[in-house]
């Protein structure tokens, strides 16, 4: 009896590290679990290339290559060319590509049997993840430049200067919010509310609650007054984001807010950090960096809330008071959002003509640099760290797969 009870554990023992694995393998939605761009992991650098390609030809550099999600053994993405891309994650065998009526600049979202993004051309696809056969579309009047995401019984996706769109999985309208004036739009799903919803009028944004649909309260845009507010990051009854504005110089914000009452807890303003920048080349990485739908996106580790973006520097800050913790400043400006694996936080550096563009991993702890690699091409967005792969693309249209070496 004993003997037999030790082989059942052991049985159950195995299954769970299968599926703590294939947990850990997975990344189905734009920041990964709970928006927090901050992986399961325990994947140590130094890493080496598992496989690269080029997606497209041509030495122009393209504006967007969002983060992929991946799920099983494959890895699901759209591109500038407007393709939409299943590679084999370990090999980077082309499972399936589908072309859609324009560029691609989505964050897809994967569940069971579907795989959904958004394309310029103002359709939302619904396709098979194991053939790429489209299941359906939903068409709207504006481009979509969104994260998609299924929450519940919804597909949830934003059009520019349209509307918040509710869908069934069949692809049927549910409801909607309308969306008078933003664009490349992100939002996080928490406690059946959506943070960061459009309100009735341009300058209004806040939490919506899904099931009374109604605003929770509405982030004071002539308290903080910025261009861009970034995909927020909660924790506890905290909601952290960061905003961008360029006008005289660039200027960064960092808040944290009480999610449920919309009360401020802190906030930091920073003057942006470009060494050597004059006001059109500040300008033009702006531009840039709002094409991003992860541009200002924080972690959340430990104690610290991480930002990364927006200039030359990465800062970390104490989670409940917003004192600044640590701040590593670089030669070149930060070119993505931060990803957070094993307590190391993973980011890209933008090139120059005298300097490779950088792949950078440093402490979260204290910001000290522990490695990094060049790169072919500026990292656009932030690395997806999924199981032992470390993925992300570049302006130069060359997707990465990297591992660890050791």
């Amino acid at each position: 009896m004993k003997k037999h009870i030790t082989i059942l554990f052991c049985i159950i023992n195995v299954f769970w590290l299968l599926s703590a694995c294939s947990r850990n393998a997975d990344w189905v939605q734009f920041r990964g679990e709970d928006g927090r761009g901050v992986s399961s992991s325990r994947i140590i650098p130094p890493l080496g290339l598992r496989w690269k390609i080029r997606l497209q030809s041509g030495d122009e550099k393209i504006r967007s290559l969002n983060p992929p999600v991946v799920m099983g053994d494959t890895i699901y993405f759209g591109s500038d060319d407007g393709n939409f891309y299943a590679l084999d994650v370990e090999s980077g065998y082309m499972r399936w590509v589908f072309k859609s009526g324009a560029e691609i600049n989505s964050i897809p979202y994967a569940d069971k049997n579907q795989v959904y993004f958004g394309s310029k051309d103002g359709k939302l696809y619904a396709l098979s993840r194991e053939t790429g056969q489209e299941i359906w579309t939903f068409p709207i009047r504006s481009q979509i430049n969104s994260q998609v995401q299924r929450y519940g019984d919804y597909i949830i996706f934003c059009g520019d200067a349209d509307a918040i769109y509710f869908l069934s999985p069949e692809g049927i309208e549910q409801f909607r919010i309308n969306n008078p004036g933003w664009y490349n739009f992100t939002f996080l799903m928490a406690d059946d509310v959506m943070y960061m919803a459009t309100g009735p009028q341009v300058e209004l944004i806040g939490p919506f609650d899904i099931n009374k649909r109604e605003f929770l309260w509405f982030l004071s845009y002539y308290e903080i007054g910025a261009t861009w507010y970034s995909f927020p990051a909660i924790r506890g009854d905290l909601l952290y984001f960061g905003t961008a504005d360029i006008y005289g110089g660039t200027t960064l914000g960092f808040y944290a807010y009480n999610r449920h009452t919309g009360e401020m807890v802190w906030n930091q303003i920073h003057d942006g950090i470009l060494n050597s920048y004059d006001f059109e080349s500040e300008w033009n990485f702006f531009i840039r960096n709002v094409d991003l739908l992860d541009f200002a996106a924080p972690t959340v580790w430990k104690d610290l809330v991480i930002f990364t973006g927006g200039d030359c520097v990465a800062r970390a800050f104490d989670a409940q008071t917003g004192v600044l913790r640590w701040e590593r400043e670089f030669d070149m400006p930060v070119s993505s959002a931060p990803t957070i694996a094993a307590g190391r936080v993973y980011f890209g550096l933008l090139g120059s003509d005298l300097t490779p563009p950088q792949f950078v991993c440093i402490s979260a702890r204290n910001g000290k640099i522990l490695w990094q690699m060049e790169t072919e091409g500026s990292i656009l967005s932030a690395p997806v760290i999924a199981g032992k792969r470390v993925i992300f693309g570049t302006d130069k249209s060359v997707f990465y797969v990297l591992e660890q070496v050791f």
